[in-house]
């Protein structure tokens, strides 16, 4: 993300509890429309959780395309942005739904022998030029927003990670303030680390980076989440743009009921997003799933071009993540 807009509405810091109007997806209704006129979806409460099995119970909550691992069986295709903020990605443009049926007009082109899962990856903590009144330089969008974004990702049976920029602030903060949305079965995180700010740093002035040993503190705190709640897998995504934004990145280990995917963040034509993939993911841990974004303007700009989903998928390793912004 290489844009920094100012956001009007933050979050109070509380707010109402999730009450999207469609359900959560469950084992005994993964096949049926999901539809604004269904009733509101129900967390299982802390420390009653069950087992997971490979044959999820009736009452167990899924994916919102079956199931309770995201890999081997997804390929995820998403559209990152913020409504009303163009300049922040394609969720930016034009009616929310409209955007949504355009994704998945475009994504079943990922398949490549696999399901597909709709992703909205919307900007929840975003980023400012200015310090605000705690000094953290990012805003929160407020609940009735998410609850926004909640509804239409279940609508169209899809997957909403909640992206943070953190600013001055921390990661691990910023996803606690989203903890009840994050107790929702198809609600993941993604971080966008070239935002994360040391002591005395200003967005935009500097180039901000995380470090493997933040990466598992979320990470471990998403894992709790998912056995405390019985839920399926979560979606951790970190973003990277170069090598730089993540130091020490062995320091990430897995957790149990969370799927890492690091989305490579390279702008331009083929060839340097080509050569930042590889170089990026000389690093990667091997159980963190490859990820791969596409730029609708930044990689079109001094006549280049959009790579093709045949180009994308032909590197190594094959995207498991295709992020369109």
């Amino acid at each position: 993300m290489a844009v920094m807009v100012a956001v009007a509405a933050c979050s109070s810091g509380g707010g109402a509890e999730p009450d999207p109007s469609a359900a959560a997806p469950t084992a005994s209704s993964r096949s049926a429309a999901v539809t604004s006129a269904a009733p509101p979806a129900t967390s299982p409460t802390p420390g009653t959780a069950q087992t997971a099995t490979s044959s999820p119970s009736p009452h167990q909550l899924e994916l919102p395309r079956g199931g309770r691992k995201v890999f081997p069986r997804y390929r995820l295709v998403g559209y990152a942005g913020l409504t009303g903020a163009a300049t922040l990605g394609r969720l930016g443009t034009g009616p929310l739904d409209q955007r949504v049926a355009e994704l998945e007009k475009r994504a079943p082109s990922y398949r490549a022998g696999r399901d597909i899962l709709p992703v909205l990856e919307v900007i929840a903590t975003v980023v400012q030029a200015s310090p605000g009144r705690d000094g953290t330089y990012r805003v929160r969008i407020n609940d009735d927003q998410i609850k926004t974004y909640l509804r239409a990702a279940r609508r169209h049976r899809a997957l909403l990670l909640l992206n943070i920029q953190p600013g001055r602030s921390e990661f691990l903060p910023e996803m606690k303030a989203y903890r009840k949305w994050l107790t929702e079965p198809d609600v993941g995180i993604a971080l966008d680390p070239e935002w994360a700010m040391d002591p005395g740093q200003v967005p935009g002035r500097a180039y901000g980076h995380t470090t493997g040993a933040e990466l598992d503190r979320v990470a471990a705190y998403l894992s709790d989440l998912t056995q405390a709640h019985d839920l399926p897998e979560k979606v951790l995504v970190y973003h990277q743009v170069a090598r730089s934004v993540v130091r020490r990145e062995s320091r990430l280990r897995p957790h149990p009921g969370v799927a890492a995917i690091k989305s490579v963040d390279g702008l331009g034509p083929p060839g340097p997003k080509v050569t930042t993939y590889r170089a990026v993911n000389r690093t990667t841990p091997t159980f963190v799933h490859a990820g791969f974004k596409l730029f609708f303007t930044e990689d079109r700009r001094n006549h280049g071009r959009l790579m093709s989903p045949r180009e994308v998928l032909a590197l190594h390793p094959p995207p498991e993540y295709v992020m369109y912004e």
